[in-house]
């Protein structure tokens, strides 16, 4: 049975949340952390601004290109009904992963958030963590996967550095949002349209549905990844995604997430108001630092995870599906 690393959170987190609590302050605490991304972001020479503008219009003249509704409808799986975890504020957008606000913002925002993982304050820190990511991968895989599944995939970044990693994979990207779908289908298109861009002989697939129910076959891929995935959900949620993605994977495939490490000392150390701003954007946070996640992954049926520390806040964690276990012995 899975286990909690903590029964409840501590004292400063109780504070917080009941803060929180407080729809007012609530509202004030997501103003202040969108205001400091937004600052972060240009005091590393990001426009935030222009950016996201450049991309709503796609370089055009107007300030939001309708094709963006074009491609969402194609994207769009009308038949998908949203967890009710999903219809929550995330990341400060009222109407969480559900906007374009949401969608338009993802790549400036990841270069704001991990630009201070490290002492040189950079840009390139997101590309860097995720370097320090396929490093991990590289380490332990057997041989270069061929099949792979990006499991909230976002906007797509994750799925084109996992692409540039293992050119020669069928890649497929899902995700819960079909605005960051729309994203990443558009990016993806640019990408090809690169000439000295390498390309890939498979273009990645992108598919509307949850993470827990894919709806994709039994032991169809050969690696799993799930990158800054599972802070953004209830237990409940992680635990039918360990599920699915043991049921996805082939014998001897490998499941692997990249996520924020409950026991890194800035977290642990992290001052009240800035836990504040951060529990405001995530609301599930206190579920992701409570969980056992290495023992669940092993209760629903991988080897014992390994663990690589990918940045000063941020934890790999890798772990297989034993090649002499069938697929229906889970717990």
């Amino acid at each position: 049975m899975t286990v909690a690393q903590n029964t409840s959170p501590g004292l400063a987190s109780q504070v917080v949340n009941g803060i929180l609590a407080i729809k007012p302050l609530a509202n004030l605490a997501k103003h202040q952390a969108r205001s400091m991304m937004i600052k972060r972001a240009e005091a590393i020479g990001v426009d935030w601004r222009r950016e996201v503008k450049h991309l709503r219009s796609r370089g055009g003249e107007l300030d939001f290109d309708p094709e963006w509704e074009k491609d969402l409808e194609q994207i769009l799986n009308p038949d998908l009904t949203y967890p009710d975890y999903y219809l929550q504020s995330f990341h400060a957008y009222e109407e969480g992963n559900l906007s374009w606000d949401a969608a338009m913002e993802v790549e400036v925002a990841a270069k704001a958030v991990h630009a201070r993982l490290w002492p040189e304050a950079s840009a390139a820190s997101t590309m860097k963590l995720r370097q320090n990511y396929l490093d991990a991968l590289n380490a332990q895989l057997s041989a270069a996967p061929q099949s792979i599944l990006d499991i909230g995939c976002s906007v797509g970044i994750s799925t084109f550095a996992l692409q540039a990693a293992y050119p020669q994979a069928q890649i497929t990207g899902v995700d819960l949002s079909p605005y960051f779908l729309a994203i990443a289908q558009y990016r993806a298109q640019q990408r090809t349209n690169e000439v000295n861009h390498p390309q890939s002989p498979h273009p990645i697939r992108w598919l509307h549905a949850a993470a827990e129910s894919t709806g994709l076959p039994d032991n169809s891929f050969d690696l799993v990844s799930a990158f800054l995935l599972f802070h953004e959900l209830p237990r409940t949620a992680t635990l039918e995604i360990l599920r699915e993605a043991r049921r996805l994977l082939r014998p001897g495939g490998y499941f692997a997430m990249m996520d924020s490490n409950p026991k890194a000392e800035g977290y642990i150390k992290m001052p009240p108001y800035i836990l504040t701003l951060l529990k405001s954007t995530e609301p599930y946070l206190d579920d992701y630092f409570a969980l056992d996640i290495e023992q669940a992954m092993v209760d629903v049926g991988f080897t014992q995870p390994t663990q690589t520390i990918t940045s000063p806040r941020h934890r790999t964690l890798i772990a297989q599906v034993p090649t002499n276990r069938p697929l229906h012995s889970t717990p």
